[in-house]
């Protein structure tokens, strides 16, 4: 009976945990498909977009530090909460900003935005690495394609909300109840906390330890190569098919919707692909498949090349991030500490990434702007090496 009750609790965990994966994918997308309708709002510039954008990074990058701590001393369903009213009320100022026009409430309410997410995708990644564990099957890309699907689904609604002419401060504001309300019923549902191990009672949460590890080191700068080969997508390709191509607001959105879509059924795919094939030469072949698509966009000279450019993009961007919270979390005594750690790096490319495109745009034109993601796919092709899997200790 008690084995009965474990295994049904494990299976309402999993759920719970695919429903935050989802939810913290949908309240990204349904903002972020509609960047060109916040720069017009707020009458910003390709640049000041940029510099918007960054408050959003900078509070992950706030967030995620404070985020191993918070998981080792108050669990990951405290964690993910705790992450979700911070975003849902971050929302709430940037609507009031988008509304009003005034550019003081919004970036107020994008650094909390981005301080609930660091702190949210962190939890949720420690406790999807817990449930994998227990359940003795590959489960992390899985989830990832949950965040996809979520982020499939924001952009569907960006996409009907910018056809509608639906006021995008409208559109936040409903993501902004909905999301709290969401992860106050899964985490409920999340596993029980265990106490830490007798081990780590003396060390505490072990963040400052994880930062001296070369293997957790370079699996945090594979993540930030993936991460801005994807964050670079995700902020910009609806504006690089309005202003780069002449497209629509509609079509950005939809090239939007093509690349999350793409990375969904990476995700989807990704765990046959790495089971039979290993980490590393996965992470090779898809970092290859993303330059095909960012050079189909910007050198295919038209909107149609584009398209399919943002298909072959999110494919070969889909598979860095899960891959490389999977590795931090090989050890199930050290998991919190090094995806905290990992997080951190890989988010740098969020705080970097929004305003290095956007003030590059400004002067050369976002086409040219997104060469730099080469870059970063050079790095991520690197440094895919380390994540070879790693015998707990």
């Amino acid at each position: 009976m008690t084995s009965v009750r474990a295994d049904h609790g494990l299976l309402r965990a999993r759920t719970a945990v695919v429903v935050t994966f989802a939810t913290s994918g949908i309240a990204f997308a349904s903002f972020a498909s509609r960047t060109p309708a916040v720069r017009e709002a707020l009458g910003l510039t390709t640049a000041q977009l940029g510099l918007l954008l960054l408050c959003m990074s900078a509070g992950s990058l706030a967030g995620l530090p404070l985020s191993g701590p918070i998981v080792y001393r108050f669990g990951t369903a405290s964690g993910v909460l705790g992450g979700a009213v911070t975003l849902g009320v971050g929302l709430g100022l940037t609507a009031l900003g988008l509304a009003e026009g005034t550019v003081a409430p919004a970036a107020a309410g994008l650094v909390l935005v981005g301080l609930g997410i660091g702190v949210w995708d962190v939890s949720m990644n420690v406790e999807g690495a817990d449930v994998e564990r227990r359940l003795g099957r590959s489960l992390m890309p899985r989830l990832h394609a949950a965040f996809s699907l979520g982020t499939v689904a924001g952009a569907g609604v960006g996409t009907v909300t910018a056809a509608a002419a639906i006021p995008i401060a409208a559109q936040v504001g409903a993501i902004a109840v909905l999301s709290p309300v969401l992860m106050i019923w899964s985490t409920r549902r999340f596993l029980p906390r265990a106490a830490p191990a007798p081990e780590q009672g003396t060390k505490g949460s072990g963040v400052l330890r994880a930062w001296r590890e070369p293997r957790t080191l370079l699996v945090g700068l594979l993540v930030l190569a993936f991460a801005f080969t994807e964050g670079s997508a995700n902020d910009w390709i609806a504006v690089a098919l309005v202003d780069g191509h002449g497209s629509s607001e509609t079509v950005g959105a939809i090239a939007f919707g093509l690349f999350v879509t793409a990375m969904t059924v990476g995700r989807l795919a990704g765990g046959a692909l790495l089971e039979r094939f290993g980490r590393v030469a996965v992470l090779r072949a898809t970092a290859a498949c993303a330059l095909v698509g960012l050079l189909m966009v910007l050198l295919g000279g038209s909107t149609p090349v584009a398209l399919v450019g943002a298909l072959f993009w999110g494919v070969g961007a889909s598979l860095g991030f899960p891959v490389g919270m999977s590795a931090a979390a090989d050890d199930p005594a050290r998991a919190a500490a090094r995806v905290s750690v990992v997080s951190s790096i890989g988010y740098t490319a969020f705080l970097a990434g929004p305003p290095l495109i956007g003030v590059l745009a400004q002067h050369d034109g976002i086409l040219v702007a997104l060469f730099v993601v080469v870059g970063a796919l050079v790095l991520g092709l690197l440094a895919s090496g380390a994540t070879r899997p790693l015998t707990p200790s």
